[in-house]
């Protein structure tokens, strides 16, 4: 199973998230990079796996396209989540895979082609739509998407652990390459979305709190 490491990404520094309460989000100055400049962050920890939230771009307050572009030439795969809104709407780069997200992407996602689905779940719910995330990933199989995500929002940063039984019905619904994101807090953990089926985990807490070892980052896998 594939590990990247995620990178929430405001005022052109990498910030902590929780919970998807943004406002509360402060730089990452603590864990496994000396410093919160984007590139040097990714140098200092040197993922081969590598998810960026652009937090800005996502609330149209501004955007990174230029940071994200360098960081992803330090890693094997870049999966960039930047507010895309329409198809047209896609960075370009070296090693860069666009994210197309629920909170932005509109009500018909059947018109993209190419990237991953970025599932966003607040409560159990897909946001904005308040959808049932399985309804949503049955109908993405029949999208052009290369993939999707099931981004738990509300489990981001908490440590929150995952629910077997959850993850076993996601990975129901869709057939397709399908990662995991939030909550993560234990090697249990990544251990149950992998028996689950599951072809990769996004983490960053469990990381910097010394949970998961720096060398799975590092070979992008743990299984």
């Amino acid at each position: 199973m594939k590990l990247f490491l995620a990178m929430d990404l405001r005022q052109n520094l990498v910030v902590h998230g929780k919970s998807g309460q943004r406002r509360t989000y402060k730089p990452l100055d603590w864990g496994c990079s000396p410093t919160a400049e984007p590139v040097s962050f990714v140098k200092a920890i040197g993922p081969k796996y590598l998810y960026i939230a652009d937090l800005d771009r996502i609330e149209g307050t501004g955007s990174h396209d230029a940071i994200i572009q360098k960081c992803a030439e330090n890693v094997r795969c870049c999966c960039v989540d930047r507010g895309c809104h329409s198809p047209n709407d896609m960075l370009a780069g070296e090693h860069i895979v666009n994210i197309v997200g629920t909170e932005t992407g509109g009500s018909d996602l059947s018109r993209y082609h190419g990237g991953y689905l970025s599932i966003d779940v607040k409560q159990g719910l897909v946001i904005p739509s308040g959808k049932d995330p399985v309804d949503v990933l049955t109908s993405a199989q029949h999208w052009d998407f290369d993939g999707c995500i099931l981004l738990n929002v509300s489990a981001v940063g908490t440590e929150s652990g995952v629910e077997p039984q959850m993850l076993e019905k996601i990975r129901r619904a869709f057939n397709g390459q399908l990662f995991y994101g939030g909550g993560v807090a234990t090697l249990s953990d990544l251990e149950k979305i992998s028996h689950s089926g599951f072809d990769g985990a996004i983490i960053s807490t469990a990381l910097h709190r010394g949970i998961v070892p720096i060398e799975w980052i590092r070979r992008g896998s743990c299984c």
